[in-house]
């Protein structure tokens, strides 16, 4: 079997995207379930019902399908919290980003594992900027549209909630019956509380 190459998604079929959307989907599940490890060629291959040479045809290696994986997941959660935080008016946008992203992750608790996986298995090129910043950003413009006046950190601030957001999520993982929407309100209470300074 030949290998497509990788990259080459825009020249796909309708039949080749339909078999890279089941193996990115059969790979979340397997590494929500199994771990980072237990998503091997042969599981996919399995859990999919194709060959180990079949998957090899649309991605070259675990790493790329698992990657693969782990960009459809953050990619679902980046949409969710970018539609969230647009509806919502400048000043109320961090309120809106703390909700969106736990109510995703609580929704998707496979994505969840998925993302996480991917972060402890990382290959060292993680930003935290990427993560902080954006929040950041909506703070610095909350704190605007109110004409708040305080010497804060937004960056300390994002670096804060973003721990917030993580310990609730997790604690979530840990037992699936946690009020993770009553977590983000208190979280974020505490996160109006600084920006209305």
């Amino acid at each position: 079997m030949t290998r497509r190459r990788e990259g080459a998604t825009s020249e796909l079929t309708l039949i080749e995207r339909a078999r890279r959307t089941q193996l990115i989907e059969v790979t979340i599940e397997l590494v929500a379930d199994r771990g980072y490890a237990g998503a091997s060629l042969a599981a996919i291959a399995e859990r999919a019902g194709i060959t180990k040479a079949a998957v090899l045809y649309h991605f070259p290696t675990k790493a790329a399908v698992v990657r693969a994986a782990h960009e459809h997941a953050l990619a679902a959660l980046v949409a969710d919290v970018a539609a969230a935080v647009e509806a919502a008016a400048p000043a109320n946008r961090p309120a809106a980003y703390v909700r969106s992203m736990v109510g995703h992750l609580r929704e998707h608790p496979r994505h969840t594992r998925m993302i996480i996986e991917a972060m402890v298995h990382d290959d060292g090129e993680h930003d935290p900027a990427a993560r902080w910043g954006p929040l950041a950003q909506l703070i610095d413009a909350a704190r605007l549209a109110r004409g708040a006046s305080g010497d804060i950190d937004p960056r300390t601030t994002a670096i804060i909630v973003g721990g917030g957001i993580d310990a609730i999520v997790a604690e979530q993982l840990h037992d699936p019956d946690y009020d993770t929407a009553t977590a983000a309100e208190h979280l974020v209470d505490m996160l109006e509380t600084t920006i209305s300074r």
